[in-house]
């Protein structure tokens, strides 16, 4: 099947060569490109995409708004394309609906493996941008005072495998770590998806962090690899 893209930014080097990456690829069609948000969402009506990657900061219509508006007019997912250090609202794209975060400087092999990743369903939480994003977002949120009733939805495996999840492992790690197979640790990830009402593993790990059950900084479990070491791409 041919994973279908649109590319927003308003740097036409940086979207051109994004598109020819991707067009390189015998699975991948870039079917629009546009250089604003508005252009971004009208894009993705006219074509119905599979994915849109978007720049944050565009004229017009930024990368957040777009991803709000695509997000609710439709099935395509979004992949959003950040400077990371100098881009100090890209919390609320969290929020506003993405799947994942790719620096712009990102390799091509990433690209390309990122947007396969989103297309089938995952999210991308590359622990050197979503989990930074998402803990430096959630310091500022308010915590619960009393535990959030929200977690007393999950069994206690379930709520194991969600602290494991905000801590960036992969389904993999979580694996090793419960001492469990593959398909009971996707078992679990798509249980505590299902009764927190989470659309993907993004929003499974703010979750974590705004009911209080992780905190910014909190240290990796004892033998997992430390997250933030090589990208990684969350598998449901």
């Amino acid at each position: 099947m041919t994973i279908r893209v649109v590319v927003a930014d308003d740097q036409e080097l940086v979207r051109s060569g994004f598109s020819m990456i991707l067009e390189a690829q015998p699975d991948i069609e870039v079917v629009a490109e546009a250089g604003d948000g508005a252009e971004a969402v009208e894009a993705v009506r006219r074509h119905a995409p599979d994915v849109a990657l978007l720049d944050i900061r565009m004229p017009r219509m930024d990368g957040i708004e777009a991803c709000r508006e695509i997000g609710a007019g439709g099935a395509c997912r979004t992949v959003m394309l950040t400077t990371f250090d100098s881009d100090e609202y890209v919390y609320e794209a969290l929020h506003a609906g993405a799947s994942g975060f790719l620096l712009k400087d990102v390799r091509r092999d990433d690209l390309v493996h990122a947007v396969r990743v989103v297309a089938r369903g995952d999210s991308l939480l590359a622990p050197s941008v979503a989990r930074r994003l998402v803990e430096q977002y959630t310091r500022a949120t308010v915590r619960p005072r009393r535990p959030d009733p929200r977690l007393d939805m999950l069994t206690a495996r379930e709520r194991e495998t969600l602290l494991l999840l905000a801590r960036g492992l992969s389904n993999a790690e979580i694996a090793a770590e419960l001492v469990v197979s593959d398909h009971t640790v996707k078992t679990h990830v798509g249980n505590v998806l299902a009764k927190l009402g989470l659309r993907d593993r993004i929003q499974a790990v703010i979750c974590a962090y705004e009911t209080g059950l992780i905190t910014a900084g909190d240290p990796p479990p004892g033998g997992a690899s430390r997250p933030g070491s090589s990208p990684a791409s969350a598998r449901n």
